[in-house]
């Protein structure tokens, strides 16, 4: 007889190791470490345990072990095994709110942005900045003090610079009016500004204004003084400030039930830089919640802190040699009991606790176009997306289908269906592509209409070239395409990124796959009418004395085969002009 998982449990030995809970189908649905493995798993059986823990073992059918030599190999096996199989009940950053950063790209002529989305490609980024407002004025800023380029990534060489060149928001790197040694003098005091360091540019601006006062330029001064304005505004802002120039974060984990909530705040050079909310869903307790939380946090993100401390007792010299094992990381961590660091700590975990009851509440989600603005790095939630779809038989009544969703819903008036006319009766779904994009962007082009955030076609790599070829020849080249290939739901990009699989829970993924199978469902009913119609001509020329003419005047005239049916000869010999003879010849054989 096949144990169960209470009794698999009181088998276990007493060692440190990593525990795998599976589900009835086989599936991995938590993995969790411990020093003693019967112990720590023998404990999620005891009577009298919480909700979310009773609901955990409800789901579990068999659970496996792994033994380690110590409990610091068990931390890494167990971050380890949680990238590799994403358990449904493990804390997972993928699945909470995250918040914007900005990323200085690692180019020789790098780029400043907003982003959600970190790539390990040796990019800076600074941040989270859970208030929008602040992160505009930041980018703002930026943009109005520094002429860096505003094209995309990587960097086209142009022969002569765009608009921004010309209008001094830009130093036309593109066409090499710049040198990188040059170029990296404002990307300098960009890392400056965004580390908090602004001193030196407040001081700038101010003689700069004074200078231009002096000289009587009264239309630059005036710039500078607003300039000055918004740059001493974001300095008193930063509400936190003891003065000291190491860098900090605090981080507090609240949990009710199975949600989790950590809070970080950040302080560099003594200001607080940002602050910001993570949740996540997880059967963990707060202290290991914390614990993986922060392993995936500093494993995935930049701008590291030389002093970390914390609201639960994670085991300090644990974490502290993850981070220098693994991360090459000098980090101080500790659980601070009073003094300034408790009082920065108590306000993040105030935060957390208010964020996580609001959830309880109203079962929040982070919302699904957040997330694909973060994980297609697009500039802005996509509020407009449009679908486009082939339908075929065998060459025959190739149609398209262009569906539009707003905010993430059907948007039906705006839809609308092509007859692709360039095949020739060729099967070609590239050209057919080519052909429904291109009439539909030079239109809204011609008529000044709105263009989408987001352009969707159902199909793979090929597709999504055919359609970025359209937009090129109309000079819309800064329009996102992407393709959605069912066989794997991969996304494929129009650039040299590789196909993304998102998980099956993404609510991105859902609303991909909602825009595809309504462009789908929309294509294939247009061409089942149009088989229907050509199948009803066949039918018709198929009795003696109707030819093509009088079939399609037939259809003209009666519309269906059934209005067609409920008439009598007399009423269709009239109607459609055709011989009494013939149309008695047409009730009698279609009745049949």
């Amino acid at each position: 007889m096949e144990s169960t998982p209470k009794e698999l449990a009181k088998s276990f030995p007493h060692l440190p190791g990593v525990y795998l809970m599976k589900d009835a189908s086989g599936k991995i649905i938590y993995v969790g470490k411990a020093k003693d493995l019967r112990n720590r798993v023998t404990s999620y059986f005891l009577s009298g345990k919480d909700i979310k823990t009773t609901f955990l073992v409800s789901k579990i059918a068999t659970i496996e072990y792994i033994i380690t030599g110590n409990e610091y190999e068990a931390l890494v096996l167990e971050n380890n095994l949680i990238k590799k199989h994403n358990p449904h009940y493990n804390i997972s950053l993928k699945d909470g709110k995250s918040y914007p950063l900005i990323r200085i790209t690692n180019e020789p002529f790098p780029k400043v942005f907003k982003t959600r989305r970190i790539i390990h490609d040796g990019s800076e980024y600074f941040g989270p900045y859970p208030d929008g407002k602040s992160l505009i004025q930041y980018l703002d800023l930026i943009d109005r003090m520094f002429p860096l380029r505003k094209c995309g990534i990587p960097l086209r060489k142009r022969y002569s610079p765009c608009l921004y060149y010309h209008i001094g928001r830009c130093c036309g790197p593109c066409a090499n009016l710049v040198t990188e040694e040059e170029y990296s003098v404002h990307i300098r005091k960009v890392r400056a500004f965004l580390q908090g360091k602004d001193d030196e540019l407040i001081r700038q601006v101010r003689e700069e204004m004074m200078e231009a006062a002096k000289e009587r330029k009264f239309e630059l001064a005036a710039e500078k003084r607003d300039l000055l304005i918004a740059l001493e505004s974001v300095t008193k802002a930063q509400q936190v400030q003891d003065f000291s120039e190491e860098s900090r974060d605090y981080a507090a984990c609240e949990m009710r039930m199975h949600l989790a909530t950590v809070s970080i705040m950040q302080i560099r050079d003594g200001k607080l830089m940002g602050r910001a909310l993570y949740r996540a869903e997880t059967f963990g307790d707060e202290t290991e919640t914390l614990l993986n939380f922060l392993i995936q946090y500093y494993t995935d993100g930049g701008n590291r802190p030389q002093q970390l401390y914390v609201s639960h007792d994670i085991d300090s010299n644990l974490i502290g040699t993850y981070f220098s094992g693994q991360l090459k990381l000098a980090m101080e961590v500790s659980v601070p009991r009073e003094g300034k660091h408790y009082r920065i700590l108590r306000m993040a975990a105030e935060n957390a606790s208010r964020d996580v009851e609001k959830r309880l509440k109203s079962k929040e989600n982070p919302e699904a176009l957040e997330e694909l603005m973060e994980v297609l790095s697009l500039e802005n939630p996509p509020k407009r997306i449009e679908g486009f779809d082939i339908a075929q038989l065998a060459g025959k009544h190739t149609v398209a289908s262009l569906i539009a969703f707003l905010d993430g819903n059907p948007d039906p008036k705006n839809y609308r269906r092509f007859n692709i006319r360039s095949l020739g009766g060729s099967v070609d779904d590239f050209g057919a592509v080519r052909e429904a994009v291109g009439r539909r962007y030079a239109r809204q082009v011609k008529e000044k209409q709105p263009l989408p955030d987001l352009i969707m076609i159902d199909g793979g790599k090929g597709q999504v070239n055919a359609a970025k070829e359209a937009l090129l020849a109309l000079g819309l080249d800064d329009v996102p395409v992407i393709g959605l290939a069912k066989e794997y739901e991969e996304i494929h990009f129009s650039d040299e990124r590789p196909p993304l699989r998102l998980s099956e829970s993404s609510e991105a993924l859902k609303v991909l796959q909602s825009v595809r199978d309504e462009a789908h469902r929309f294509a294939t009913s247009l061409n089942q009418q149009q088989r229907s119609k050509e199948a009803t001509f066949s039918l018709l020329e198929s009795i003696n004395g109707v030819g093509p003419a009088r079939s399609k005047r037939l259809m003209q005239t009666f519309g269906t085969l059934e209005a067609l049916l409920s008439s009598s000869a007399e009423e269709i010999a009239k109607q459609a002009d055709v011989p009494v003879t013939v149309a008695e010849r047409i009730l009698k054989t279609l009745h049949l």
